[in-house]
């Protein structure tokens, strides 16, 4: 019975083993193929973009990291696993237990060596696997240089913090885990060859076993001291709970710092016990156990219990003014950190509540009011000047500035995109998918402060086919691009690579370039690429080697790929940008310039570190999601980060492809490291930014949201007010949706504010007190003289100026608007509201929201129809118009009333504009016992009651050309009546009469 206990395990049949052997190289063949592939055509495509350096770098740093972390960890395990074996006693005891192991030993032991090297390889493999992983942290370890500003608690540089600790915390990691594995497999080795027993006679470990694995212990013990160590600074990165902030406070400082340290010399003084004890002198376990549990101890009582000893009854009985030091350094080093210390704070009272004369003759802030919406009036260009249905806007346009015929002002703008999903089943197949349908074709701008046509954009660039009427678009180019074609642009995914180049000189094009005809029903122009982008794919070998990273056998059997065709993939702009500077965080929302003639794609890079000693830690993906995440901007990962720095401006030419890094903060040592990283002349010198580029760049959004979302309680500087939280900020929820729990975007805005010296293009957010709705701040972001401003417009904390979810609702809740604005929405069409904008003018508030309306039919978009226009505390002066200047003219002379104690009646109307026809008639008074209308009293009368039928059923109908002559009409009537009614007056007849009875039209 113990013989055949003992026999060794059934052996595997050689058809077996043949079988999985057949398996296993299949599977490596294909997985490396995988890999060969993939690096091939990645190092093409670097090729062609001339970023080879960093592919190089990655991949041979990568595979350094992975070789070095594999070898030591292998060498450790497998070293230790190796000892253990041949530390095994010659003679072991006859016990049940050995019995049992015997046939074990019997299995491992004529391949013993083998089994320990595959134990090994396995064991290297995932310690490789992981280390690769941290190249980054690798590169700037060891290109990183210094901050130039040291730590408030050791006076250590910055630079040791976000370059150095990062990786001797991963090293220190790969230690432990390296020791613990030994242990354990040494351990287990010992037991299988009888070094450690648990039954028998004798000791239950030889000499050479304990000795073996105290060392290992050891080891563990000495690592853990290194660890208290490294703790010491990594204490300045966590979070003070105590008082909301990160970085140690009183507690840490004076009871947890020095018992780390204490700690770490408990820690040398055990490993050196446990060698001494366990192999020296009295040679067995029993002092070396005492010596963990001492340490075990310490940690708890001097790490554990004292602290909070130190916490509860000493800190939190006078915390304020206990943790007032360190609240003090959590503050500057989180402004330091995320640039916030370029923040001007400037007082502004508001103080003035009633709109000022000069609004009516400004031509800073009022003839620059933004109307467009550039997610609402997305639809209005899609329709307007899409042409062909598989050309796309995207969801959200973009906010730039040009300054055309000597004036600078904001521009909608937009690219017309391929969108491949638009595609119809015909134009889906593979030929027509990848090799016709290659390009978008030009860029559409409007004037941000002005509408045409109803309510529609006034386009100025861009033009397809019939322009159509000449007042609704410029008669020319105004924006002209000398190359329009977009082969690379904002909607492009993985799979939408194109296949570009003829077969011969003489071949004609075969790619769908542009209708060419009237309103783009007529003739289609075809196009051949003739720029420097994409991969030559004429070869055999190149043409094998995309269609097996496609998957897809066209590239060797169709026609349309031949000698001269080249393969443009990775098309994406910020993809392009994401490939090229992997160690960039980049901005959400891209946007296109045209510079220079060519369409040019802009694109923010940050740089981040997560280890500044004191600063706040925030989660990026949840500080710039609101409104417009996922609808037109990209939602950025979740990656906490303490540290931020619009280091580079990098940009993607829309027709070749060619990228370009541009520093922009040439005093970032992170950027500096990564830089040095990939040889010193990745980015290009901000030196070298060509002035038209320079002049296109604007403060990135996803910055701004992290900057204003801080600065909600990091403009708190003194420490005491900080730990009360009483004069903390919040952002405000989008007005028009306040439940939505959505916070409101920032928008851009070409406008002057107080303590600007000229109209500037900024981005600009409000924000209200903490748990209230009324206005505590206005906090802008620009450049001046190239360089970032913060500028933020403080208000009186007892002010009466509403929020902007405030002032929407009282603008929209008015009695008289309120009537106005359900005239514009009923069962066939529907309210959309604008950016709602806050305007600091004439030491007040002025707000601005444009009022679109949209019909409920097939295709149709919105057209602005209306402005609201509020001044002051949001509720006292309002005012529905047709556009801002009629708006604001109405605003004054409500203001002149309330001057002379005459204030507005809460039934007044705005008159209509002299550019666009009024969207609402004037309500006309009840019937009175009036005479009959005689002579062309009557007759006027007459037009306007049969205008107001055509405004009624156009209204109806939905049919917005109809809507907006209808109203053009009523206004013409009602003027006409007005003038007959004076002429009746001055004549002694009908002097007051009204039209009787005439309809008023309702929604």
């Amino acid at each position: 019975m113990v013989m055949r206990s003992s026999s060794p395990l059934p052996r595997m049949s050689r058809r077996g083993r043949v079988t999985v052997g057949v398996l296993i190289g299949v599977f490596v063949l294909f997985t490396l193929l995988g890999w060969g592939v993939q690096a091939w055509t990645d190092w093409l495509w670097f090729s062609e973009v001339d970023y080879t350096g960093v592919f190089t770098g990655v991949l041979v740093t990568r595979l350094v990291l992975f070789l070095a972390a594999a070898a030591a960890m292998a060498a450790i395990v497998g070293g230790n696993l190796w000892l253990a074996q041949r530390l095994r006693p010659r003679n072991r005891p006859h016990s049940p237990e050995q019995a049992t192991l015997e046939r074990y030993r019997m299995l491992l032991g004529p391949r013993l060596g083998l089994w320990i090297a595959l134990a090994a390889a396995i064991v290297g493999l995932f310690a490789g696997l992981s280390a690769q992983s941290r190249w980054n942290q690798w590169l700037l370890f060891r290109n990183g240089g210094d901050f130039g500003v040291k730590d408030p608690e050791f006076g250590t540089d910055i630079g040791f913090y976000i370059f150095q600790l990062p990786f001797w915390r991963f090293l220190l990691g790969l230690g432990f885990t390296a020791v613990v594995l030994a242990l354990i497999g040494s351990l287990a080795v010992h037991y299988l060859f009888g070094g450690v027993r648990l039954q028998g006679v004798g000791d239950r470990m030889t000499n050479a076993a304990r000795a073996h694995l105290s060392s290992l212990v050891a080891v563990f013990v000495l690592l853990k001291a290194v660890a208290y160590v490294l703790d010491r600074r990594s204490m300045l990165l966590e979070y003070n709970d105590g008082v909301g902030v990160y970085g140690a406070g009183y507690a840490d400082i004076n009871a947890l710092l020095p018992a780390k340290e204490i700690l770490a010399y408990i820690s040398v003084v055990v490993a050196i016990a446990i060698i001494v004890f366990s192999n020296a002198w009295m040679r067995n376990l029993v002092w070396p156990g005492i010596s963990l549990a001492l340490l075990g101890v310490s940690a708890v009582a001097i790490g554990g219990i004292y602290p909070w000893a130190v916490q509860t009854f000493e800190v939190k009985p006078s915390a304020r003014d206990k943790e007032a030091p360190y609240i003090e350094r959590s503050i500057q080093a989180t402004r330091a950190s995320f640039g916030l210390d370029i923040a001007q704070h400037t007082p502004y009272a508001a103080s003035n509540l009633t709109p000022p004369e000069s609004l009516a003759t400004d031509t800073t802030v009022v003839s620059n009011v933004r109307l467009l919406d550039p997610q609402l009036v997305s639809e209005t260009y899609t329709q307007l000047q899409q042409v062909r249905g598989f050309y796309d806007f995207g969801p959200k346009l973009d906010i730039d500035r040009y300054t055309v015929d000597d004036k600078t002002q904001d521009y909608v703008v937009g690219v017309r995109e391929i969108n491949y999903g638009e595609l119809t089943a015909q134009q889906s197949n593979w030929i027509n998918r990848h090799t016709v349908y290659t390009h978008g074709y030009g860029v559409v701008a409007a004037p941000a402060n002005r509408v045409v046509c109803g309510g529609q954009p006034y386009f100025v660039s861009g033009f397809l086919g019939d322009r159509a009427q000449e007042s609704c678009s410029s008669p020319t180019d105004l924006i002209p691009a000398n190359q329009p074609r977009i082969y690379y642009g904002e909607r492009m995914q993985d799979g939408d690579y194109a296949i570009v180049g003829k077969p011969s000189p003489d071949a004609n094009p075969a790619e769908f370039d542009r209708p060419a005809g009237e309103s783009g029903e007529g003739r289609e122009s075809y196009y051949t690429y003739t720029g420097e982008g994409g991969v030559e794919i004429g070869s055999f070998t190149r043409r094998l080697l995309y269609a097996i990273k496609e998957q897809e056998a066209n590239f060797l059997l169709s026609e349309a790929v031949n000698e001269n065709s080249k393969l443009l993939y990775v098309r994406n702009a910020r993809d392009r940008v994401e490939k090229v500077a992997p160690f960039l965080t980049l901005d959400g929302d891209p946007y296109p310039a045209v510079v220079d003639g060519r369409v040019q794609w802009i694109v923010d890079g940050y740089t981040t570190a997560a280890t500044y000693p004191y600063a706040e830690r925030v989660n990026l993906q949840q500080e710039t999601t609101d409104e417009l995440t996922g609808r037109g901007t990209i939602q950025l990962a979740r990656e906490n980060v303490n540290y931020i720095r619009n280091s580079v401006k990098a940009t993607v030419d829309a027709y070749d492809g060619t990228v370009t890094l541009y520093e922009f903060d040439e005093n970032d040592p992170v950027l500096k490291a990564w830089n040095k990283a990939f040889g010193g002349d990745l980015i290009k010198p901000r030196a070298e930014i060509p002035e038209a580029l320079a002049a296109h760049f604007r403060y990135p959004a996803d910055l701004f949201k992290v900057q204003r979302n801080l600065l909600t309680r990091f403009h708190v500087t003194s420490p005491g007010d900080f730990y009360s939280g009483q004069d903390f900020w919040q952002v405000p929820n989008v007005p028009d949706a306040p439940d939505s729990e959505v916070k409101q975007p920032p928008y851009y805005l070409y406008t002057q504010f107080p303590e600007q010296d000229a109209p500037t293009f900024q981005l600009t957010s409000a924000v209200t007190p903490n748990g209230r709705q009324n206005l505590a701040a206005l906090i802008s972001g620009s450049y001046q003289d190239g360089k970032p401003r913060l500028q933020v417009l403080e208000l009186p904390d007892q002010t009466r100026v509403s929020g902007p979810v405030q002032v929407h609702q009282q603008m929209t809740n008015n009695a008289n608007i309120r009537q106005q604005l359900n005239l514009l929405s009923s069962n066939q069409a529907q309210v959309q509201y604008g950016n709602l904008l806050s305007l600091p003018f004439g030491n007040g508030m002025l707000y601005v929201e444009p009022v679109y309306v949209k019909s409920n039919q097939t295709d149709a978009y919105p057209l602005l129809q209306k402005v609201l226009v509020s001044y002051g505390d949001g509720g006292s002066f309002v005012v529905l118009a047709d556009n801002p200047t009629d708006g604001i003219k109405q605003l004054v002379e409500q203001g002149k009333r309330a001057n002379a104690g005459n204030p507005p009646p809460a039934t007044e109307e705005p008159p209509a504009g002299d550019d666009e026809p009024s969207a609402t008639p004037s309500p006309t008074p009840p019937a009175t016992d009036a005479p009959p209308l005689t002579g062309d009293l009557a007759a006027a009368a007459n037009r306007v009651q049969a205008a107001i039928t055509e405004v009624r059923a156009a209204q109806t109908s939905g049919d917005f050309e109809r809507y907006g002559r209808a109203l053009k009409e009523l206004d013409e009537a009602l003027t006409a009546f007005q003038q007959a009614q004076q002429a009746a007056s001055g004549g002694g007849a009908q002097g007051g009469a009204t039209p009787t009875g005439a309809p008023t039209p309702s929604g």
